[in-house]
């Protein structure tokens, strides 16, 4: 299990430092031409190298740190149980969406998010619904857990807190990868939100509230207990996502975008880090599920002692 935690921190790592390139790749380099002229033949080849691949890498070690946290702390089941329908559920809306427009706008990907399922959704796009939506859905789920909410509320509290801070999300990070100077999707249609068209909110809205309803379905029964310092990794991992998407639309369209941007730190950073502190600051009474195959806490055993006679 050290092990397992070594790799999950370097997945993170990394993660954040490939987002940290991206930006300044986007927003310093690239705009500046004169800079890449002057790299030498390595430099220059590394920097098409990053510019290629740079978004593929980030998302799947994205994906790799919350798989790998979700199985340590909530096991194998709840991991498979959530990470499954996210995938393949937003892989449907997304192949849908670009087939048909229904149900985020007409819209289409170009390059640099890695190979396209049916020549349509990179295959990187359903894992970045994945490591985000379960983020949000566990912060959700966490926080409103400590609450002393059960049951169907809980379960329906998380799901409507989840898929509202997934939306979020897209406040800014539509803008910055379909409006700014190097995108990455482009809508057809100009939308009315800000060039985004509103269904496309909606559109958001429905897809991560569904693959949240269907993994809750299969997730196990019972609390989850996870504590304030067991929720770091996807507060951090919402955070850095956000930062990503809010620093460009920031650097790179005119001063109308802050209103998106207001608009989703208000609906997703600032309950994101609420939730996390409202969440149990410890309960050692009801540790997380570590494995599904290795028990949480070890079994007491009874030795017997001999009882000499008197």
């Amino acid at each position: 299990m050290r092990a397992m935690v070594v790799v999950e921190r370097f997945c993170l790592t990394g993660h954040v430092l490939a987002l940290v390139f991206g930006l300044a790749g986007l927003i310093l380099v690239l705009p500046n031409p004169e800079f890449i002229g002057n790299l030498p033949p390595f430099g220059q080849m590394l920097f098409g190298w990053s510019m290629i691949g740079g978004g593929v890498v980030y998302i799947l070690l994205g994906a790799a740190t919350v798989a790998l946290y979700a199985y340590r702390n909530l096991g194998w089941r709840n991991w498979l149980g959530f990470m499954l329908p996210a995938v393949f559920l937003s892989l449907g809306s997304e192949l849908m969406g670009t087939s048909t427009g229904f149900p985020f706008g007409h819209y289409h990907y170009l390059s640099g998010l890695g190979y396209k399922i049916g020549g349509l959704v990179p295959f990187t796009i359903p894992l970045s619904w994945f490591y985000l939506g379960m983020s949000a859905y566990v912060l959700a789920k966490a926080g409103l857990e400590a609450r002393g909410l059960k049951g169907w509320m809980k379960n329906a509290g998380a799901i409507a807190l989840g898929a509202v801070l997934l939306t979020a999300w897209d406040f800014v990070l539509d803008p910055a990868m379909s409006q700014t100077p190097y995108p990455f999707w482009e809508f057809q249609d100009a939308g009315q939100f800000f060039g985004m068209p509103y269904r496309n909110l909606t559109g958001w809205l429905g897809t991560g509230a569904l693959f949240m309803s269907v993994a809750t379905l299969f997730w196990q029964r019972g609390e989850m207990h996870l504590t304030r310092s067991q929720l770091w990794v996807p507060l951090v991992i919402y955070l850095v996502n956000f930062g990503f998407g809010a620093v460009i639309t920031i650097a790179q369209l005119d001063a109308r975008f802050w209103i998106p941007t207001a608009i989703s730190v208000l609906l997703g950073v600032v309950p994101a880090i609420a939730l996390w502190w409202i969440a149990n600051p410890m309960n050692s009474n009801h540790p997380p599920v570590i494995s599904d195959n290795v028990p949480a806490v070890p079994e007491t055993t009874t030795i017997p002692v001999p009882v000499l006679p008197e």
